[in-house]
């Protein structure tokens, strides 16, 4: 007997339908348009990569040691799914060498093994920015105001932006030996777990949920307390620069982000209309030994990350982004029976109006009940006698009196366009 469950989206996936689909829609148009005036151009890469790409993310992290879908293909490949964007492109920027600085933001389907849960799945969309080759804490502005200006004109108005700088090479390494001795110091009672992820990298438990550890990373030593005169300057530059945009943030000295490879700002993004525990919404930061770690030349880079499901489960707390009930314009009726309304729906469409008919011969009132649920604005009546006077027949659709008229049919797009949406273009 067949098992029902295989012809279901597998745990922690899910399908997107209309009208759901159409909010999707137009937070990628939004990123896309943003992106675009900012001189991003899109890169596109392979949903699995050879395993060592994710590798150099960073072996302490819960998405490489825990989460990754590794296989072996039938050539005897180690490969792994995309977890997260950034790696990808700094290979593609290794192999073909674009001129820098390179700015490209990207759209793509990521996967982890994790437990499901609201806004987090197996399969999550992300969309994300990265500036390469500019060594300059005015490019990490552009790419936090990039961001943050994605939110806002989205309509989010309950967004916040945290950073931190998580140094540079000359002050990282003094700051990882303090805080080391000092988690191992006070932690000794805390479990295997907790002693293991300090000695293999004590950064990683200072983004840590566990309550038993909060005490002793809330009195940990602060990484801006050992900067560098250079580190310390270029976070300064930063500070200044947002603030010089009128872009709101708060300094987080515990934000490190989830990944290894960040160096210097750090930032992220949360929405105050989510529960606390889970209300990141974004972010990203300074990665600058990235591309040197996967054999290319030493490369500056920033970039950021952005969870479409998330964003979406802010949106609909503040009550924005809600689907258009108007999906259609237009929606033809065929009282002729000819090659007409064929013809005309395509002349709407071509004309940028969204258009619609009904198929199969049916009747004209059934024609009519599938108008009233189409969502359309109007429906559009070709009916014989308005043929021989040279008319259509138009009924608003959103009025309970549905008030109808007949306007010439040279007429009809112009009508249509006025109507609906201003004078054509």
């Amino acid at each position: 007997m067949t098992n029902p469950d295989v012809y279901r989206a597998p745990v922690g996936t899910h399908d997107v339908l209309p009208p759901d689909s159409e909010r999707w829609t137009a937070v990628v148009a939004t990123f896309a348009d943003r992106a675009r005036r900012f001189g991003f151009g899109l890169v596109l890469t392979p949903v699995f990569e050879h395993v060592e790409v994710f590798q150099r993310v960073g072996a302490s992290t819960d998405v490489v040691r825990k989460e990754m879908y590794e296989f072996t293909d039938k050539g005897g490949r180690n490969l792994a799914l995309r977890p997260e964007g950034t790696a990808p492109v700094v290979r593609a920027f290794v192999q073909h060498h674009p001129q820098v600085p390179w700015k490209v933001w990207y759209l793509a389907p990521h996967f982890r093994y994790e437990r499901p849960q609201k806004g987090r799945y197996r399969q999550h969309w992300q969309l994300g920015a990265e500036v390469m080759g500019v060594d300059d804490p005015d490019v990490d502005v552009e790419v936090i105001a990039l961001a943050s200006g994605f939110y806002r004109e989205l309509g989010l108005t309950r967004v916040r932006l945290q950073i931190n700088s998580m140094g540079d090479a000359e002050s990282r390494p003094a700051y990882v030996a303090a805080l080391r001795a000092h988690l191992l110091a006070g932690g000794a009672d805390l479990g295997d777990e907790f002693v293991a992820r300090v000695e293999q990298n004590p950064l990683r438990v200072l983004d840590a949920k566990v309550p038993a550890w909060q005490p002793l990373i809330d009195s940990a030593p602060r990484l801006a307390d050992f900067l560098s005169d250079a580190a310390a300057a270029h976070f300064a530059r930063v500070g200044d620069g947002l603030t010089a945009l009128g872009i709101p943030f708060t300094v987080a000295p515990r934000l490190v982000r989830g990944f290894d490879y960040y160096t210097s700002t750090t930032f992220e993004f949360v929405s105050d209309a989510l529960d606390a525990a889970q209300n990141a919404i974004g972010g990203g930061g300074r990665y600058d030994q990235l591309a040197s770690d996967m054999g290319g030349p030493p490369t500056p880079s920033i970039g950021f990350g952005i969870g479409i499901e998330r964003v979406l489960i802010a949106a609909e707390a503040e009550g924005v982004l809600t689907p258009d009930p108007i999906r259609l314009d237009a929606f033809v009726v065929d009282g002729i029976g000819d090659a007409t309304a064929t013809a005309v729906v395509a002349e709407l469409r071509e004309s940028g109006l969204r258009a619609d008919r009904a198929y199969g011969g049916r009747s004209v009132k059934a024609q009519w009940k599938l108008a009233d649920r189409s969502g359309a604005r109007f429906g559009v009546m070709l009916g014989t006698r308005e043929a021989e006077r040279g008319t259509v027949a138009i009924k608003d659709l959103r009025t309970p009196e549905g008030d109808q008229r007949e306007v010439p049919r040279s007429e009809l797009v112009t009508w249509l366009h006025t109507s609906t949406r201003g004078a054509p273009t």
